[in-house]
C-alpha cells in the first residue's frame, strides 16, 4: 500500500532553518554578554566562512534527516508495522547521524582556544547524544501527530456512521409512514371522539389526546435542520403525560414545570419524550412523596432540562438503553460540544439533566 508522504520537504526545511536560526541569535546573545578570551575566540569563529558552511551543512542534513525519518516512521506507524521494522530503522537513522557528525568533526572540525583541550571521548559521546537526540524527536513528533491524525480519524469515522444511522432512522420511519394512511388515522379517531362524546368525556377526551400524539408523531418536524418548534416538543409531552393519567385513573404524581419563552426555538424532535417515557417506564409514579419531577427552563438561548422519579420496586422490565444512547447520538450529532447530558443511576432514584447552550 502506497502511503502518502504526511510531512512536505519544504515545511520540514522550512522549520529546521527558523530553529537554527533561532538558537544561533541566541548564542550571538549570551556571547554578548560573557567577557572573556574564549568567547571572544568563539565570536570570531562564528563569523568564517568555515563556520558558515557548517552551518548550512547542519541545516540541510538536518533537513533531509528529519523528512526522511518522520515520514518513514509515519509510513511504519500507518501499516501497523511490528517492533523490529522500529528498532531496525532507528538503528540505520543513529548510524547515519553518528557517520554525520562524525564526517563534520573530521573535515571540519570545531575551533577551539589553544588553552582548551577537549578529550576525545568527550566528542564520542557528544555525537551518541546528538545522534539519539534527532532520532527520538523524530520518532516522537511522528508518534505525536500519528495520535492526533488517528483521533481525527475515528472522529470522521464516528460522526460518519453516526449519519448512516440517523439517514436509516429517517428511512425506516417514511417507511413506515408510508404503511399508515394519517388521513384514515386522523379522521377514524376523530370518528371515535365524535361517537363516544355522548358516553364518556374521559373517554372522548382519551381518543382526542391520542389523536393529537398520533399526528405530531407522524408529521415531519417542520422546523430548518430537522428541528421541531420546542412548544410542539413541550405540548406533545404534556399529552403523553395526559394519556397516562388517563389509563391510570390520574392517580400519578407529575410535576411537569416550564420556565421561560419557549417560543420561536428548535430543537432535535423526540428529545424530551424519550427521557420522560423512560421515567413513566421505570419509574413509581404512585407515591405522593415520590412525584416525577420534571422541568424545563430557558434562559438566555439556554437550555435546562430535568427529569427526577423514583424507581419501581419488585420486578423490573429490562432496560436496553438503546433510547438514552439514540439520544445522546443525536445530541452529538445535531449539538457537538454545546451540550451537557447527565445520568445519575442510584440504588432508588434516576435522574436526568441535559443542558444545551447556543440554541
Amino acid at each position: 500500500m502506497q502511503i502518502k508522504k504526511r510531512y512536505p520537504f519544504v515545511p520540514v526545511l522550512l522549520i529546521v532553518l527558523a530553529i537554527n536560526i533561532f538558537f544561533t541569535l541566541a548564542g550571538i546573545f549570551i556571547i554578548a554578554f560573557i567577557e572573556s578570551p574564549e568567547t571572544k575566540d568563539a565570536y570570531k569563529e562564528m563569523g568564517t566562512l568555515r563556520s558558515i558552511i557548517k552551518q548550512v551543512a547542519s541545516v540541510i542534513f538536518q533537513a533531509i534527516f528529519y523528512y526522511y525519518t518522520l515520514n518513514h516512521y509515519n509510513k511504519l506507524m500507518a501499516e501497523k508495522r511490528s517492533a523490529s521494522h522500529y528498532i531496525r530503522f532507528t538503528f540505520l537513522s543513529i548510524v547515519t547521524g553518528f557517520a554525520y557528525f562524525f564526517l563534520m568533526h573530521t573535515f571540519l572540525p570545531q575551533k577551539n582556544p589553544a588553552s582548551v583541550k577537549t578529550p576525545p571521548g568527550l566528542y564520542l559521546f557528544s555525537f551518541v547524544i546528538s545522534t539519539v537526540f534527532i532520532t527520538g524527536t523524530s520518532l516522537l513528533l511522528a508518534y505525536l501527530n500519528n495520535l492526533r491524525d488517528e483521533k481525527k480519524q475515528r472522529k470522521i469515522l464516528e460522526a460518519q456512521k453516526m449519519q448512516l444511522e440517523v439517514d436509516k432512522a429517517q428511512a425506516n420511519f417514511k417507511f413506515l409512514k408510508s404503511q399508515i394512511n394519517p388521513h384514515f388515522l386522523h379522521n377514524t379517531l376523530n370518528f371515535l371522539y365524535a361517537k363516544s362524546l355522548p358516553y364518556s368525556a374521559e373517554l372522548s377526551e382519551g381518543i382526542l389526546t391520542l389523536s393529537d400524539i398520533m399526528r405530531y408523531a407522524l408529521n415531519e418536524a417542520t422546523g430548518s435542520d430537522d428541528k421541531a418548534p420546542l412548544k410542539d416538543e413541550i405540548e406533545h409531552v404534556r399529552n403523553v403525560i395526559k394519556i397516562n393519567q388517563l389509563r391510570f385513573n390520574n392517580d400519578l404524581n407529575v410535576n411537569f414545570e416550564v420556565n421561560g419563552i419557549v417560543n420561536g426555538i428548535e430543537i432535535i424532535p423526540f428529545l424530551l419524550i424519550t427521557v420522560v417515557e423512560n421515567a413513566f417506564k421505570h419509574g413509581d409514579l404512585q407515591k405522593a412523596e415520590y412525584p416525577i419531577a420534571i422541568k424545563l427552563t430557558v434562559e438566555h438561548n439556554r437550555l435546562s432540562f430535568y427529569c427526577h422519579n423514583k424507581k419501581k420496586t419488585g420486578p423490573k422490565e429490562i432496560s436496553t438503553g438503546l433510547g438514552l444512547d439514540n439520544i445522546r447520538n443525536r445530541l452529538d450529532f445535531a449539538y457537538g460540544t454545546t451540550y451537557k447530558l447527565l445520568i445519575k443511576d442510584e440504588a432508588e432514584f434516576y435522574t436526568t439533566q441535559l443542558t444545551i447552550d447556543k440554541l
